[in-house]
């Protein structure tokens, strides 16, 4: 595939993939990959090409004499980053984001308390270092500053766990932080609370109190639900 055609089903991917996970297909809908080339205006190996994509997310099966078809939304790749942010762009934002947070209050708050345990001194530095960015971009409605360092923070959280399944949910937290920011479901400025929190978890790590770790990292995802209770109902 040339680059051009890489552009062209991007295009149809950030169009299509959207519309499906806001229910503009319904599950059951058939797409005929015919039709769907001309109103997009590409060749048909590119509509292919994007076809498939939206089957490795688990959005649609292809069957033969039929055509492509929307699978039921239980049946979807949720993990994928791409699923996360087109639902997070549609009408279902609040209970995705409701979803999601719990999933890192489940998770984040345990993966705290390995890294206490197992994190190395390069993660415990890069822990210290972005809980600092977060601090330096905390005032002044500095928020996608802050969210470099927030998605940050959280990676090396999840990695110093040593726990690869933990690792993996790196990118699912990133979706759910940028999503908060980019749908300004946020403060002007970060709760001040939360970034003490923050710079709290980095020397729990450091200092292997892994007791505490948790337990600091807990109190941030309860913040986050509560956060989406004033911001997000």
């Amino acid at each position: 595939m040339t680059t051009t055609d890489r552009g062209l089903h991007g295009r149809v991917l950030e169009s299509l993939g959207p519309a499906i996970t806001a229910g503009e297909y319904p599950p059951g809908s058939v797409l005929r990959t015919d039709e769907l080339a001309q109103r997009f205006d590409v060749s048909r190996s590119v509509m292919r090409e994007a076809v498939r994509v939206l089957e490795s997310m688990h959005l649609v099966e292809s069957r033969r004499r039929v055509g492509v078809t929307v699978r039921p939304a239980r049946e979807w790749n949720v993990y994928d980053p791409q699923v996360i942010r087109w639902r997070l762009a549609g009408a279902d934002r609040p209970r995705q984001l409701r979803s999601l947070t719990v999933l890192r209050s489940a998770v984040e708050p345990v993966a705290a308390g390995l890294a206490a345990k197992y994190a190395t001194a390069a993660q415990c530095a890069e822990l210290t270092e972005r809980a600092l960015g977060m601090v330096a971009h905390s005032r002044g409605h500095q928020l996608e500053g802050y969210l470099i360092h927030d998605m940050a923070f959280h990676r090396v959280i999840l990695n110093a766990s040593g726990n690869e399944m933990f690792a993996r949910l790196g990118d699912v937290v990133a979706e759910v932080l940028a999503g908060r920011t980019h749908h300004e479901i946020m403060f002007e400025d970060p709760d001040p609370a939360a970034v003490t929190l923050h710079v709290q978890v980095a020397e729990a790590v450091r200092e292997g109190d892994a007791l505490r770790a948790e337990e600091l990292t807990r109190e941030i995802t309860v913040g986050a639900l509560q956060e989406l209770d004033i911001l997000a109902p």
